[in-house]
């Protein structure tokens, strides 16, 4: 069977899954987690994908920095795809890294003409060096900034045209930025080219009643408005392999996979109407 619904592979849940059962089930792994030239964490990746499809999530190519990728970064990335042959590969719409210093965090930028071009060089010279494509994913934003010439869709879509690489359509990140920054969250989805979208990410998010804010903090189910969307978006484009992340508070692997479950249910259309109860 085809990969349908997965979860985000913790160290903790190493046995439960192996032993799941599940159909359709693959597991996400954090590409900087695994740069090691050996030891236990690589070996129980081998054993893993011997056992379910894995696909590669990077935090730390910094695709939308000035600068181009850099290559000891990219060649360790290119050792862990070309090892365990993951099904999918996936970075941010962000940047982490300027002058040799790496942030911890996945930054914005305008979104201008300039931008767009740097980028797709950025994206060029990785799937150049993977020797396949790869998946961009939509951040979460907080707030505001100036400059964009691009709605980020659009800007995202046209990405796509210049390199062909596909879309990460991460809902939970449409979610807190329509929050934040005051747009309709069901909009910026349906402008979506449905061709270009190769996965899709869901996550729980945590109000900050401070600054009245959601934050992406992965540490909480998956939001009802959250699958709301996520059932609108699967009606619109067809099934995607759907992932459920969490990175805060992880709970029993059971917990993790009774979302998973509800999520395999939604990637078949007899029960999309289930997100509306």
């Amino acid at each position: 069977m085809p990969p349908s619904a997965g979860v985000g592979f913790k160290a903790v849940h190493f046995q439960d899954a192996l032993a799941s059962p599940a159909a359709g089930l693959w597991f996400e792994i954090h590409a900087e987690n695994y740069m090691l030239p050996g030891g236990p964490r690589l070996a129980m990746l081998e054993e893993l994908r011997a056992a379910r499809p894995l696909s590669l999530h990077g935090v730390g190519l910094s695709l939308a920095g000035v600068a181009r990728p850099d290559a000891g970064h990219l060649a360790e990335f290119k050792r862990l795809v070309d090892r365990f042959e993951p099904f999918l590969v996936s970075e941010h719409l962000a940047w982490s890294r300027i002058d040799g210093t790496c942030f911890p965090d996945l930054l914005p930028f305008p979104r201008t003409t300039e931008a767009l071009a740097c980028i797709a060089r950025n994206i060029d010279i990785v799937q150049q060096a993977l020797g396949r494509r790869i998946l961009i994913e939509n951040p979460a934003h907080y707030m505001a900034i100036d400059g964009h010439q691009w709605f980020e869709v659009d800007f995202l879509t046209e990405l796509v045209r210049r390199t062909g690489c596909g879309l990460l359509v991460d809902v939970n990140n449409v979610m807190v930025s329509a929050f934040n920054l005051g747009f309709d969250p069901r909009a910026w989805l349906a402008r979506v080219p449905a061709g270009a979208v190769g996965e899709v990410h869901l996550a729980g998010y945590t109000p900050d009643p401070e600054i009245r804010m959601l934050v992406d903090s992965h540490a909480a189910p998956v939001a009802a408005r959250v699958w709301s969307l996520f059932a609108d978006l699967v009606a619109r484009i067809g099934p995607r392999p759907t992932l459920i992340e969490r990175d805060g508070d992880i709970p029993p692997f059971t917990e993790l996979m009774a979302e998973r479950a509800r999520a395999a249910r939604l990637l078949n259309s007899r029960h999309l109407e289930e997100a509306h109860v």
